[in-house]
Parts: C-alpha cells; sequence; structure tokens
C-alpha cells in the first residue's frame, strides 16, 4: 500500500476528484455531498475541481467555495480539453491514498464513497467502478449508453457493465500508472486490469440531472467509442504485462565453486 502524501500539514487519506464543466449551479452541493461523505469516512481528505474553462460562472462560484472549505482545491484546466484531459489533471494533482471520482453533475452520489471506500482498505481489490445499474437518464441516452457498453465490451474483450461510470475508487497508484489520452476516462477499469489491479464492479445509486446541461448525446459520443475501443484493443494486443523479482545473492560456499544455480562463490 502506498504512503499518503501530505497537503497543509496533514496525511490525506482520500482524494475526491472531479472534473467539471458549466455546472456552476452543481457545484455548491455537490461540495456539500462530499464533504459529509468526508465525515463519514473520518478521515482527512481533500476535494479536487478540475475546472475545465467553465464558461457559465463556474469560476465565480468555486471561489465562494473555496473560500469556505479549506479542503477543496480547484485546478484551471485551460483551454477547454475535455472530460478525458480534466480528468487526469485531477487525478494528477491528487495527494491521496486513495482516489474517488465522480462526476460534477450530481447523478453520481458522494454518500456512496465511503462504502466502496471499504472495499480497498479491506484489501478485496485495487479498484472500485460504479455500475448504475438503474439508470435515471432519458430513454434515448439509456439505448445509446447500453449500445455504448456492449460496443466496448466486444471491442476490447471485457465484461464491465458500466465502464463510463464516472463514480470509481482506486488506490493512488493505479492513477499514477494512467496516461490519458481523449475519451479514455470510458476505458479506465480495462486500464488498471492492463496494468495488473484488481478491478471489482460494484451496483450504485444514480440520480435524475436536476441542473445543467447534459454534454454527451448519440452523436458526439457513439463513433468516439468505436474508435477508441480499437485503440484500447490494439493496446490490449501490445501490452507489455510481466512481473520482475531479483535473485537473492548466494551464500558463499567453502570450495570455491560454482553453486546449484551456476553462480560463482567467493573462495576463503
Amino acid at each position: 500500500m502506498s504512503v499518503p502524501m501530505t497537503h497543509n500539514g496533514c496525511d490525506i487519506h482520500v482524494s475526491f476528484v472531479a472534473p467539471a464543466f458549466n455546472e456552476a449551479d452543481n457545484l455548491p452541493r455537490l461540495v456539500a455531498e462530499v464533504a459529509a461523505a468526508a465525515e463519514v469516512i473520518g478521515q482527512p481528505w481533500e476535494f479536487v475541481i478540475a475546472n475545465d474553462s467553465s464558461t457559465d460562472g463556474s469560476a465565480e462560484v468555486l471561489r465562494e467555495l473555496m473560500a469556505r472549505t479549506p479542503q477543496l482545491r480547484v485546478i484551471e484546466v485551460r483551454p477547454r480539453s475535455g472530460q478525458s484531459a480534466a480528468l487526469e489533471a485531477g487525478l494528477a494533482a491528487a495527494q491521496g491514498q486513495f482516489i474517488a471520482t465522480m462526476d460534477a453533475d450530481l447523478q453520481n452520489d458522494p454518500a456512496e464513497i465511503p462504502r466502496l471506500l471499504e472495499m480497498l482498505v479491506a484489501d478485496e481489490c485495487d479498484m472500485v467502478n460504479g455500475w448504475r445499474k438503474d439508470r435515471r437518464d432519458p430513454l434515448l441516452r439509456r439505448i445509446t449508453t447500453k449500445g455504448g457498453n456492449f460496443t466496448r465490451n466486444f471491442l476490447t474483450r471485457e465484461s464491465i457493465r458500466d465502464s463510463g461510470c464516472g463514480l470509481k475508487v482506486y488506490r493512488r497508484e493505479v492513477a499514477r500508472k494512467w496516461k490519458l489520452f481523449n475519451g479514455m476516462h470510458r476505458y479506465l477499469p480495462t486500464l488498471a486490469k492492463m496494468n495488473g489491479f484488481r478491478v471489482v464492479e460494484v451496483p450504485v445509486h444514480h440520480r435524475p440531472r436536476t441542473a445543467g446541461k447534459a454534454k454527451y448525446g448519440f452523436w458526439n459520443r457513439f463513433f468516439k467509442v468505436l474508435r477508441d475501443a480499437v485503440a484500447v484493443r490494439w493496446m490490449q494486443n501490445r501490452n507489455l504485462a510481466y512481473k520482475t523479482t531479483e535473485w537473492d545473492r548466494p551464500a558463499a560456499s567453502p570450495a570455491g565453486e560454482l553453486d546449484a544455480a551456476g553462480k560463482m562463490s567467493r573462495t576463503y
């Protein structure tokens, strides 16, 4: 298990991370719900919001929230670079031993995080991927999401039910192995498995969007999923998966001859 980093003079147990673009109306409630989840965990925490050059007044809202919440950190991403880039920026800034990610639209419920985090603390896995089993989205969005998940799993030989769910919890070293590309936020469980980490999928509560606008639809998502799935399949086929161990130094033998492993020992 990795050694926790420090921030403001204390060890950070868990870093909450959320990429955000034009979610000004959702941010106050998001910060409050994350703080409530952190109180349940009862360990030092931080909340990193990666603001992807929002244009709806999010910056002003975040400044007010920072003044009231010492644990809140804001990373500004410029120019606007998309969800994968904002997520990567937030993960790079996170200093916790464990990291919990979520979307900023409040459809993910931060109250789920303590339960998922316990699975990591108990060493049951290295990453927990949320599964929005009962989606609270419009019918067309549910259909296109199901088609996207099928395409991803078919092309990448996976069985993840909901790789696009923003609610995930993992050890810090899992995130440190990732180099994300545009669209790769939809393939994090597969990328973790490729690096030898243990991944489990757990049903989580999903809520309808009540403020702000959805950023993805069929036309700006399905064909990108298809392209990215082909890229991930290529990465899987060429992935270097191995472990290394260093040999113990052989014990010296009085005869000064090669031991059973063929190594020369010293003569006394």
